[in-house]
């Protein structure tokens, strides 16, 4: 029997189940086809690849004519020599369609609110004219605000590596790592400083850091930089720079607010979008899994054992599932770490090693890898728990299907979230289509969720009683009357009919009741006020109450 798949509609991703489940080929659909996983993280390409080999399909063509300016070189684009021979020495020859949009743009020093699709360059898309407009020796004139610290090692990497025959230093500053060494390099006077807005802050009490010579500050990811726990470190840091720098925000996603409030941090901005249809990248096939709470750890260790992911990330809501999913599939042998906030610094660095370098077949992550983080071969991204936040659904699924690879995204969905899936579905413009594995049993209802359960209604025997029902009529017999009263007493009047559809009990009232509830009720008002003071009576006159005097 094959897998369940709702039927193909206009925004629906693909049809048929995963390649590489035993026994079952592929279904291809009349569009699309899913492609088998690599067995490797493929090469870093950015010049259309040669002919992939019968079987292998690590590149997508057409993805590739969809993200990058074919009309348009590095070349073009008025970048500085030193950095244009970075580029190339790089491997990049055609821009994507962001970097084609935004670098000239960014080149004439106007400030800019950029959008584009995850995995489309973004990182180089500002890097490169902040590399072209740095002067050589201009201490901190160029800063980059980061929410993590893993981003900020990230985008200073790859700017270092762009810019390495321009002879500037850029330096991270992050929490985590020692002050004093940190402190040391910024003593140095690089010129473009990256950092999370926090350690940024302290540095600069501790007077390590100026923001005098600042000629361009960008924001990446702005959605998560303007949000509430950064927002007074931003305002405090935009407020201290020169007021005519240029400012520059980009992000995969850029809701009405937070470019309302970016706004106000610019001088008339210029909004550059290059995204379309769908937010998400086209390549990612996505698909949600239907399970319940208890089923969710057992159906993750079917996926990742019944497929073949090259590299997994599996994003999780809260540390605490991190670190019990991670403890789960690494007793069930499978080659897991876990990365999330309150692990320390050094820990979490070598993970990101281990990431990089192809030694990790499964990360469980919380959502501080869900910014910026670009691993080459990453094939399958797992939400384990979906995001309160559906914006961080974009980012999640963007870690895989990067620069015109193909990846898969799976999300399990509980019964209850099924609100919060339309939410993301809405957000991204596409549909989620439904996979179902019929070779997954689910487990039985554990012991303690059976307790908690409400008891099932009877359907034999009496109802129980509902105090808010209505109550049955009461027939009240009279009771005999004497005889003496009996024979003057006129002929009672025949009771009336009852009627339950008027009245509860079909009790009628006729009339209202003998006592009621009378009088004022007291206010603090009138309380105040009090009563009004009597007018004093008239005293009679001395002269004429009194009796007259005796002669």
């Amino acid at each position: 029997m094959p897998p369940s798949v709702p039927p193909s509609g206009p925004q629906r991703v693909a049809q048929g189940p995963p390649a590489g489940r035993p026994g079952r080929p592929p279904v291809e659909s009349a569009t699309d086809q899913r492609p088998p996983a690599p067995a490797k993280p493929p090469a870093r390409a950015v010049q259309p690849p040669p002919p992939a080999a019968p079987g292998e399909k690590t590149f997508n063509q057409k993805a590739f004519d969809e993200i990058f300016d074919r009309g348009t070189r590095f070349a073009d684009l008025g970048l500085a020599p030193e950095v244009l021979r970075g580029v190339t020495e790089a491997g990049f020859e055609y821009p994507t369609s962001i970097q084609a949009k935004i670098i000239p743009l960014l080149l004439t020093g106007v400030d800019v609110l950029g959008q584009a699709k995850t995995g489309t360059g973004k990182t180089a898309a500002f890097g490169l004219p902040l590399l072209t407009r740095t002067v050589k020796g201009d201490a901190m004139s160029g800063m980059v605000l980061v929410p993590t610290r893993e981003l900020a090692i990230q985008v200073a990497t790859d700017l270092n590596e762009l810019g390495k025959y321009t002879g500037f230093s850029v330096l991270p500053v992050y929490g985590g790592q020692n002050i004093n060494t940190q402190a040391q390099r910024l003593r140095e006077g690089p010129e473009i400083i990256v950092a999370t807005p926090g350690r940024l802050q302290d540095m600069r009490e501790r007077g390590y850091v100026h923001y005098r010579n600042i000629k361009t500050v960008i924001l990446d990811e702005v959605d998560r930089m303007l949000d509430i726990g950064f927002r007074d470190d931003i305002r405090r840091i935009l407020s201290a720079c020169p007021p005519d720098r240029q400012t520059v925000f980009v992000s995969a996603t850029l809701p009405s607010e937070v470019e309302s409030l970016a706004r106000s941090f610019a001088r008339n901005a210029e909004k550059i979008v290059a995204t379309t249809g769908s937010l998400t990248a086209s390549l990612v096939k996505q698909w949600y899994l239907p399970a319940q709470p208890w089923d969710k750890k057992p159906l993750l260790l079917h996926l990742l054992t019944h497929e073949s992911p090259a590299l997994t990330i599996i994003f999780c809501r809260t540390k605490r599932t991190v670190d019990s999913v991670a403890e789960y599939l690494s007793r069930k042998g499978i080659d897991t770490m876990a990365i999330h906030g309150d692990m320390p610094q050094n820990k979490r660095n070598r993970v990101i090693e281990k990431l990089h370098s192809g030694s990790l077949s499964v990360l469980v992550a919380s959502d501080l890898a869900s910014r910026g983080l670009d691993v080459e071969g990453i094939t399958h991204v797992i939400n384990y728990d979906l995001p309160e936040d559906p914006d961080l659904y974009v980012h999640r699924i963007g870690r895989t299907a990067r620069a015109g690879r193909d990846g898969v995204a799976w999300s399990l969905v509980t019964p209850e979230q099924g609100p919060l899936l339309t939410e993301i579905e809405i957000l991204i413009n596409a549909e989620i289509p439904k996979l179902d594995y019929p070779d997954f049993i689910p487990g039985p209802i554990p012991e303690d969720v059976r307790s908690r359960m409400p008891a099932p209604r009877r359907t034999d025997g009496p109802m129980p009683v509902s105090r808010f029902a209505a109550p049955l009529p009461i027939a009240l017999s009279a009771a005999p009357a004497p005889a003496s009263q009996a024979q003057s007493a006129a002929p009672a009047a025949p009771a009336p009919a009852l009627d339950p559809s008027r009245f509860p009990g079909g009790i009628v009232p006729s009339k209202l009741p003998d006592r009621r509830l009378g009088g004022r009720v007291r206010t603090a008002r009138s309380m105040r006020q009090g009563p009004a003071p009597a007018a004093p009576s008239p005293q009679p006159d001395a002269a004429q109450s009194s009796p007259p005097a005796a002669n």
